[in-house]
């Protein structure tokens, strides 16, 4: 891929964990190899992925006690963070944002692309959750917050979503038009066959483990159904999840790779019963050739085609995701087709969407708001 005349810099909410944006962030390296990555907070313990950068700045909050893994400890810092940081020395700077990142401020030469993971969900989308999870001498915070968001979210210069879901959440709570450009995944990773592990007919959940993502329930379902479940993934509910779990239910934590694909390609289907801004997850188990049993919200809507690479329960009420999970029969999904289907977003579609669309956002910017002549890269 030919090289961008251009100085860019990337920026990021947080690098502490390893997810859906890690993958984005990877596949942006790839594309702009020599590009500095700028985050509040950066834990390497917890972020080997992020050692491939040539380097990575945090703000003040990184001396902070415990901001490194609890960033969430400081959510009043976080706007004045991202302020704080400084980008003079590039022309074009690309946030990669569920929060805060796209607060920063940039000069007005440089041009400001967000690519935006949901509208901040804690402020907005999910609101009426987040405050019912802390005391209400807390809600006034919710406020202030909401107000700063509002006010950063005029910063970036253009906005590309990661999926229809968050398109209509960037007009709905900011006005804003977007993109959509779906993240990326390494497609022959998943599709390549692996060796079976040792558990057999077990459904699987792969993902962090908090509240928003049904994982208590799950475990209660299965509790109640006595079926295997693998569950691949950590988080603050994991001790609790573990306590409460019958031995039908296993829990793998973090996987290297290939034994990650392995259970993808084995399990009876992967469940996704909790509403996603677009969710990796669906498509991973997609290339592996496992259907999906997924709730019909958020981005799962755009991922999974019903009866065709998984089914989508119109409800997450218990008795619903228990029926579906009993009646689930395997054999009647083709995994061949679902495989094909995975392909439509694998990472070469990203890198050559997120191209050309960087190349007209950028080149549209400046021929309205600077004498300067756009960028021009050859595409791959």
């Amino acid at each position: 891929m030919a090289n961008l005349s251009s100085r860019v810099a990337l920026v990021y909410d947080r690098v502490n964990k390893w997810g859906g944006a890690e993958q984005v962030l990877l596949a942006l390296h790839e594309m702009f190899p020599e590009a500095p990555l700028y985050t509040a907070v950066y834990n390497p313990a917890a972020a080997g992925w992020a050692k491939v950068f040539p380097g990575v700045s945090t703000t003040f909050l990184q001396k902070f006690p415990l901001a490194k893994s609890s960033h969430e400890l400081y959510p009043w810092l976080a706007p004045l963070a991202f302020e704080a940081l400084k980008f003079d020395d590039y022309d074009i700077v690309i946030s990669v944002t569920s929060a805060d990142a796209k607060g920063i401020i940039t000069k007005p030469g440089t041009f400001h692309l967000c690519y935006c993971l949901t509208p901040t969900r804690y402020l907005w989308s999910h609101e009426s959750f987040y405050k019912s999870q802390v005391s209400p001498l807390f809600h006034p915070l919710f406020n202030y917050l909401k107000s700063w968001d509002l006010i950063a979210s005029r910063r970036p210069d253009a906005y590309i979503a990661i999926s229809q879901t968050v398109q209509n959440r960037i007009s709905k709570y900011y006005g804003l038009s977007s993109v959509v450009i779906y993240p990326p995944i390494d497609f022959d990773v998943f599709s390549q066959p692996a060796p079976a592990p040792t558990l057999k007919d077990f459904f699987l959940y792969v993902g962090r483990l908090v509240a928003y993502k049904q994982t208590q329930l799950l475990v209660e379902i299965f509790n109640d159904l006595k079926l295997p479940l693998a569950i691949i993934g950590t988080g603050h509910l994991e001790d609790k999840l573990k306590r409460m779990a019958a031995p039908n239910i296993h829990f793998l934590g973090h996987l290297a790779q290939a034994d990650l694909v392995a259970y993808y390609q084995h399990a009876r289907a992967v469940l996704f019963i909790h509403e996603e801004d677009f969710g990796l997850v669906p498509i991973e188990a997609h290339a592996a050739g496992t259907p999906v049993i997924g709730l019909n919200r958020g981005g799962a809507t755009e991922t999974i085609i019903h009866n065709q690479t998984g089914i989508l329960l119109d409800s997450d009420a218990p008795e619903v995701i228990k029926n579906a999970i009993l009646n689930f029969d395997p054999t009647q999904f083709d995994r061949e087709f679902i495989k094909s289907h995975a392909q439509k977003f694998a990472k070469d579609r990203f890198k050559k969407e997120f191209t050309r669309t960087l190349i007209r956002l950028n080149s549209g910017w400046r021929r309205r708001n600077s004498p300067l002549a756009p960028i021009s890269r050859k595409l791959p």
